[in-house]
C-alpha cells in the first residue's frame, strides 16, 4: 500500500486530543503515516473545539496558512472535523472553498469513505449527522512505542443543557459505549505497556444512563481497579449534580483510582448557578467537596469557573471568590464567558461589560495563583509516588512525571527511569510544577 502523509491540528480538550489518535489509527490502515510538518502532508486535518470564540478564530486563521499550502500543492485534501465543523459545516465550506470534506462529530469513523468519494471526483462534502449510535467510540487506537498512559472514552454526548454550553448541540445526547467493550481496550493497553488511563466523556458521572445491563460509573471503575497492569485510573469531567456517594467511595476504596477529580463549579452564587441550569447550589457543592476530603483526605480538587455570565453582579463575583476562599482548589481554569450560538444564555439580557470581565478574571486568577502556590507548598517535605512520562520539558537532564494527585514532578533521573514508578522527595513547590529529589529503590 502506497504511504500518504498525515498531518493533524487539534484544538480543545482531551476528548479532542483522543478523536485525532483514533483518526490517526483509523486513516493508518488506510495507508496515511503522522507527519509532524504540515508541508509535508497529503492529508491535514483540522480537529475543531467549539468551547470559547477564541478557538473558532484560531481554527480559521489556520485554514488561512493551509490555503497557501494548497496552492503549491493541488493534490493536497483539507478536512475540518470537530464541534466547531458541527456547528458552521456549511459556512467553513463558502468561506474556505479549499477545504474538501467537513465531518461532525458523530462521522468520525466514516472519514475513509468521505474521502473516498472526494478523491473519486465528487465535490467538496459535508456531513454533519448525528447517528444513533456514534461507531468512532469504539476505534482502538495503539499507544505509541514507550507511551505510559492512555485515553479511553466510555461516552460521548451531554443531557445537561446548561445555559452556555453548546455541547449537547454539538456532540449529541448522552452515549455509553458496552462496559466489557471498555474494558476488553484496557486490557489490550495493558498488555501494551500502558499503566494509567484516563476515562473520558463530557459528563462521566452519568455513563450507564439507559443502558441498564451495564455497570454505572462507580461500578466500572470497581472493574478496571481489577485490570492486571493499570496502576493509575483518572476520569474527566464530572458534573457535580451526578456526583454519587458512591463514587466518593471508590476514592477510599479503589486502589488504582488516583486522588484527584476535576470538579467544574462554574460560579460560587445560587442566583448564577440557577441562570446557569447547572442543577445544584453552592451549598450542595461545598458539601460534596467536604464528603470527598472526608473519603480521601489527600485528594486534589481541580475546577472551572465562568466569570462574567449574564447577569453577573459585583456581589454575584465576590460569592464565587469566597467559595474559593472555602475550598482552596489544586488548580483552577478559568474563562470570561464567551456568547455561543444556539445556547439559552444567548437571549439573556443584563450582559456583562468586557472590561469588566477582564477585571474580574484578573482577580480571580490572581487568587488562584496563590492557592495553588500555597497548596503546592504543603507537598514539600513528602514522599511522593511519580509515574515517570519522559524527559522534562525544561531541561534535558531531568525527568518528569505526575503524581498521583496530578501534579507534575521534575527530577534529575536516567532515561531508563521512563515508564517506571519512582519515589521522590518534594524539594521546591512552584505554581506550575514541583521539584523533586529521587528516592530510591525505585517502585
Amino acid at each position: 500500500m502506497e504511504k500518504k502523509r498525515l498531518y493533524i491540528r487539534t484544538f480543545g480538550c482531551q476528548m479532542n486530543v483522543h478523536d485525532s489518535e483514533q483518526l490517526a489509527a483509523l486513516l493508518a490502515r488506510e495507508g496515511y503515516e503522522i507527519t509532524g510538518r504540515p508541508e509535508e502532508a497529503d492529508l491535514i486535518v483540522v480537529n475543531t473545539c467549539s468551547i470559547r470564540e477564541k478557538a473558532d478564530q484560531k481554527v480559521f486563521s489556520e485554514l488561512g496558512r493551509f490555503r497557501g499550502l494548497k496552492s503549491q500543492k493541488p493534490g493536497l485534501r483539507i478536512a475540518v472535523g470537530g464541534c466547531l465543523a458541527q456547528q458552521r459545516g456549511r459556512e467553513l465550506l463558502a468561506v474556505a472553498p479549499h477545504v474538501d470534506l467537513v465531518f461532525g462529530t458523530h462521522q468520525l469513523a466514516n472519514v475513509p469513505r468521505l474521502l473516498s468519494y472526494r478523491e473519486s471526483g465528487g465535490g467538496p462534502v459535508l456531513e454533519t449527522a448525528f447517528c444513533d449510535r456514534v461507531d468512532s467510540l469504539a476505534i482502538f487506537a495503539p499507544p505509541p512505542p514507550g507511551a505510559v498512559s492512555a485515553y479511553v472514552t466510555i461516552m460521548q454526548g451531554c443531557d445537561n443543557f446548561c445555559a452556555y454550553c453548546v455541547v449537547p448541540h454539538l456532540r449529541g445526547r448522552e452515549q455509553s459505549r458496552p462496559g466489557q467493550e471498555i474494558l476488553n481496550e484496557i486490557r489490550s493497553l495493558a498488555d501494551l505497556g500502558i499503566r494509567e488511563v484516563t476515562l473520558l466523556g463530557q459528563n462521566v458521572n452519568s455513563y450507564g444512563a439507559g443502558t441498564p445491563e451495564g455497570p454505572d460509573f462507580p461500578g466500572l471503575i470497581r472493574e478496571i481497579g481489577t485490570v492486571a497492569g493499570i496502576e493509575r485510573i483518572r476520569f474527566t469531567t464530572s458534573h457535580p449534580k451526578d456526583l454519587s456517594e458512591d463514587l466518593i467511595q471508590c476514592f477510599r476504596e479503589v486502589e488504582s483510582l488516583c486522588e484527584h477529580i476535576h470538579l467544574p463549579v462554574q460560579a460560587g452564587s445560587n442566583r448564577v448557578l440557577a441562570r446557569m441550569n447547572r442543577g445544584y447550589t453552592r451549598e450542595a457543592y461545598l458539601d460534596k467537596v467536604q464528603r470527598l476530603r472526608d473519603a480521601c483526605p489527600d485528594i486534589s480538587i481541580t475546577s472551572d469557573i465562568i466569570v462574567g455570565f449574564p447577569g453577573e453582579t459585583e456581589a454575584d463575583f465576590r460569592e464565587t471568590l469566597d467559595l474559593m476562599g472555602k475550598i482552596r482548589f489544586d488548580n483552577l481554569f478559568s474563562f470570561k464567558y464567551s456568547r455561543r450560538e444556539g445556547t439559552a444564555a444567548l437571549t439573556m439580557t443584563e450582559p456583562v461589560a468586557e472590561e469588566v470581565k477582564s477585571e474580574r478574571l484578573k482577580i480571580l486568577q490572581a487568587l488562584q495563583d496563590e492557592h495553588t502556590q500555597a497548596r503546592n507548598r504543603l507537598s514539600i517535605g513528602r514522599v511522593e509516588e511519580i509515574l515517570v512520562e519522559g524527559v522534562s520539558r525544561t531541561s534535558s537532564r531531568h525527568l518528569t512525571g505526575r503524581t498521583r494527585g496530578n501534579k507534575i514532578v521534575n527530577f534529575a533521573g536516567e532515561e531508563r527511569l521512563i515508564g517506571r514508578t519512582v519515589r521522590c522527595r518534594i524539594a521546591q513547590a512552584f505554581l506550575h510544577s514541583l521539584r523533586g529529589e529521587l528516592q530510591l529503590p525505585e517502585v
